[in-house]
C-alpha cells in the first residue's frame, strides 16, 4: 500500500494516519476550528543565526498547555487532542499566573523562528516581582541567555525590600541598590549562558517592576518597558528607554516620528558580555489608585507606545483577570502585524485612594 501526501502541506503520510506530522493537520474528518490570533511579536531587528544550544522545555515553568488554535488539550505528543495542530515548543510560548492577580505570556510571535523573550514572575499576598528581558535578536544565544538572566533577577527580588535606616532616603537607597543588584544577576546569567567563543555574545534588554503594597519599585536597561494604567488615567510610562528613538525625542523630535525612524529600536545599554554599563535607571512611586502595571517588550509597546494607547488596549480587553489580559495584549501586538516576540506581564492593582501616581526615576 504506497503512501498518501497531505492535503494541506503536501507532505508525504502514512495510509490511515489521522493527522499529518509536518503540519499537524488533520487528515480527513472534520477540519479543526479556526484558529484564534496568534500571539505577537517583539524586536525589530534583524532574525540571528540559530543557536548551537537549545532551551529545554523543562527550563521553562508552564502548565498545562492549551491549544493556541482551538483552546483544547496539548497531548504528550505535542499535538492538540482536539484539532491535531502540531503546539510551539513551551520556550516559544509559555505563560505564568503566581497569582490570581498576576500573569504573564510570553509567545514567538509570527516571523521570528524562536522565543528570544524571556519572563519570570512571583506574587504572594500584597507583592509583585514581574521581570521581563528581550534577547537581541542579532546575537547568538540570546534566548538561553535571556531567559537565565529572567530567573536570576527574580530570584534575587524574592525577598521583601530591606527597611534601610528607617528614613525615606535610605529606604529609597537601600531599593535602589536591590534593583541594581538584580541587573548585575541578570547580567551575570547572560554572560555565563553565552559561549566564550562567540564574537557575537548574547545580550538583552532588561525591565523590571516590583510591588510592595502601595509601593512600586522599577528598574530597565534597553527599551523593555514598565507601565502604570491607573483605573481613570492618565496612564504613565515608568521607565525612560536606553535607546536611539530616546535620544531623539530628548533632543525634541516627536515622540511618534523618533519611534518609526530607521534605527528606532537601536539600544544604548543592554546586558551582556560586551555591555558597556549595566547600571539601571530605577524609579519608585506610591500608588494611591487601582489600575494595571504592565512590564513588556517592544513587541508589544511598538503598537501602544503611548500610555494613553496602551490604557485604551487595557480598556478594550474587557477583562478583569490578568491571564486574560495579557493574552489579549499579545493577540492585539500581532494583529497588527507583529513582527517580533512579545512578553506581555501584568498585575491588578486593588486600591481605595483616589489620585493617580506619577513617576519618579533615576
Amino acid at each position: 500500500m504506497t503512501d498518501a501526501t497531505c492535503p494541506s502541506c503536501g507532505a508525504v503520510v502514512a495510509v490511515g494516519a489521522k493527522f499529518c506530522e509536518s503540519c499537524g493537520k488533520p487528515l480527513g474528518g472534520n477540519p479543526p476550528a479556526a484558529p484564534v490570533a496568534p500571539t505577537a511579536v517583539d524586536d525589530l531587528s534583524p532574525i540571528s543565526a540559530p543557536t548551537h544550544r537549545k532551551v529545554a522545555d523543562s527550563d521553562v515553568v508552564a502548565g498545562p498547555r492549551p491549544c493556541l488554535s482551538c483552546g483544547g488539550a496539548v497531548g504528550p505528543d505535542g499535538y492538540c487532542e482536539t484539532c491535531g495542530a502540531k503546539a510551539p515548543t513551551e520556550r516559544d510560548h509559555f505563560r505564568e499566573t503566581p497569582a490570581s492577580w498576576v500573569a504573564g505570556v510570553c509567545d514567538r510571535g509570527i516571523v521570528h523562528h524562536r522565543n528570544e523573550d524571556a519572563m519570570a514572575l512571583l506574587a504572594s499576598e500584597g507583592r509583585a516581582v514581574l521581570v521581563v528581558l528581550d534577547g537581541v535578536s542579532n546575537s547568538i544565544d540570546s534566548d538561553v541567555a535571556s531567559l537565565a538572566g529572567a530567573k536570576a533577577a527574580r530570584d534575587v527580588l524574592a525577598t521583601p525590600f530591606p527597611q534601610g535606616m528607617g528614613t525615606p532616603a535610605s529606604r529609597t537607597g537601600a531599593i535602589t541598590k536591590v534593583l541594581a543588584e538584580a541587573a548585575t544577576a541578570a547580567n551575570d546569567a547572560v554572560v555565563a549562558a553565552t559561549d566564550p567563543a562567540s564574537t557575537n555574545p548574547a545580550s538583552a534588554t532588561f525591565a523590571v517592576a516590583v510591588l510592595e503594597g502601595s509601593l512600586l519599585a522599577y528598574a530597565n536597561i534597553g527599551d523593555s518597558r514598565v507601565y502604570w494604567l491607573p483605573d481613570g488615567g492618565p496612564a504613565v510610562q515608568l521607565t525612560v528607554d536606553d535607546s536611539a528613538a530616546q535620544q531623539q525625542i530628548e533632543a525634541g523630535v516627536p515622540r511618534a516620528v523618533a519611534e518609526t525612524s530607521k534605527d528606532a529600536h537601536a539600544i544604548t545599554k543592554w546586558l551582556g558580555r560586551d555591555a558597556p554599563d549595566v547600571t539601571p535607571r530605577t524609579g519608585q512611586v506610591e500608588l494611591t489608585g487601582p489600575g494595571w502595571l504592565v512590564a513588556c517588550s517592544d513587541g508589544l509597546w511598538n503598537y501602544a507606545s503611548e500610555p494613553d494607547a496602551l490604557a485604551a488596549q487595557v480598556a478594550a480587553a474587557g477583562t478583569a483577570v490578568p491571564l486574560d489580559l495579557a493574552l489579549a495584549l499579545v493577540a492585539f501586538a500581532n494583529a497588527q502585524g507583529g513582527r517580533d516576540n512579545i512578553t506581555a506581564a501584568v498585575a491588578r492593582v486593588e486600591q481605595n485612594a483616589s489620585e493617580p501616581a506619577t513617576a519618579g526615576g533615576a
